[in-house]
């Protein structure tokens, strides 16, 4: 006769993997939907019209961390374990970032003409609303469906996504042939306020209308605020970059560079597919089974790095491709490519590893990690971007993300040495 834990293991290892395969077939759809988004993009705006957009862009999604407070992430491990919490949780979801992505809006409007260059700086307000509101409620409904494993749906909620920028960069290169930064952050911002919309109606069609606890909310803030604090300082290592080139007016070096970067987080999907996937289990058995959560996460990053080492392999030989595909304005797009293809290989690592020790419940010490990484990209950004560019920004990317892997690698072999 089999062992029940045994079986109950089997279990959790066939959903695991049916959740990871639909993650996987809803991000497989979304590479082909970038690659043709990438290629109508560069060839609509630009090297120096996609800088300017990407100034914009990136300088709002630091700040767009904080719109939901965590509050996303909360949802994920209380509702994980008692489905019946999730109304209240929603619906504070839905008030947080309501109200709290409001204010960033009108603060990163603010201070928009003081850090980034004049023309980027004009589209920040159409950038705030698509990424610290619109956006945020797709991601944080995509969570709803991450949280009750229905992996499929989150999969067809991210394709929709993605479908409809290609859609959007698609009609404007057929009428337009080229358009400005300012033209494309307009469609943007259409684009994330039918994806939110679409999103939010799925999930009340689902699971039913939110309610709101703001008992439940004041009680939660330290550990949403910690969540979102984490994020942000990811985000820093991110982003940062991007901000200073725009800053200085390096336009056209952003551009090449956030291409780059954009097909270098292309290449990340297949990992990102199968973390997902594996966040409601780390939750689950983080606080009573830590051997289990590593060996767990053992097997997950070897098999992430097997598909990251060969996707770093066919970036760095077919980045030549790339300006045929987008246009000659980003030919250095190559050399970028080649400089940052390593990143999802350590990706691998630090976000599985970062993941396992968030499901543990000591946020707070990865946290400190990505705190002190985000420090370190901080200060050699400022001193190698305004010396060599892009350049400098990608060195910084790639120093930064080994230093991440290794400290949160280091940090969940330690706790799982603990019992406290």
């Amino acid at each position: 006769m089999r062992s029940p834990i045994k079986e109950i293991n089997k279990l959790r290892s066939s959903n695991l993997a049916r959740n990871a395969s639909w993650m996987m077939i809803g991000q497989g759809g979304n590479l082909l939907l970038q690659a043709v988004y990438f290629a109508l993009l560069g060839r609509l705006l630009g090297s120096v019209q996609y800088g300017v957009f990407v100034g914009a862009f990136a300088l709002t999604s630091l700040l767009a961390t904080f719109s939901a407070m965590g509050s996303g992430t909360l949802l994920i491990r209380y509702v994980s374990t008692e489905h019946g919490r999730f109304a209240a949780y929603w619906g504070n979801v839905l008030i947080t970032t309501t109200t709290v992505s409001a204010a960033l809006i009108a603060g990163s409007t603010l201070i928009a003409p003081h850090v980034l260059n004049p023309a980027s700086a004009s589209l920040v307000l159409l950038a705030g609303i698509a990424n610290c509101f619109c956006s945020e409620v797709t991601r944080n409904a995509a969570a709803v469906f991450q949280t009750f494993e229905k992996m499929k749906i989150t999969a067809a909620l991210n394709s929709f996504t993605g479908f409809s920028r290609v859609c959007a960069a698609a009609g404007m290169f057929v009428v337009l042939h080229h358009a400005t930064a300012f033209q494309w952050a307009v469609a943007t911002l259409a684009v994330s306020a039918l994806a939110a919309s679409a999103s939010a109606i799925t999930v009340t069609a689902r699971y039913g209308w939110p309610t709101f606890s703001a008992s439940l909310m004041v009680k939660k803030i330290p550990e949403g605020f910690s969540y979102s604090f984490a994020s942000s300082t990811a985000s820093v290592y991110n982003d940062i970059d991007k901000t200073m080139l725009s800053h200085y007016g390096m336009n056209a070096a952003n551009g090449i560079y956030a291409l780059a970067y954009r097909v270098i987080d292309v290449a990340t999907i297949p990992m990102a597919a199968v973390r997902d996937a594996a966040v409601p289990r780390f939750f689950r058995d983080g606080s009573n089974d830590r051997q289990g959560l590593k060996n767990l996460t053992k097997r997950l990053t070897k098999r992430a790095l097997v598909v990251t080492l060969l996707l770093a392999g066919v970036l760095y030989a077919t980045a030549p491709l790339i300006p045929l595909v987008v246009g000659k304005s980003f030919a250095e797009t190559v050399q970028a490519v080649r400089w940052l293809c390593f990143i999802p290989v350590l990706r691998s690592i630090h976000q599985m590893s970062g993941s396992a020790v968030m499901g543990m419940g000591k946020q707070n010490y990865r946290t400190a990690s990505q705190l002190v990484v985000a420090l370190v990209n901080l200060g050699l950004n400022l001193f190698w971007i305004p010396a060599y560019g892009w350049r400098g920004a990608a060195w910084s990317s790639l120093l930064s993300d080994a230093l991440l892997a290794g400290c949160n690698w280091t940090l969940l072999l330690h706790l799982c040495r603990r019992r406290g």
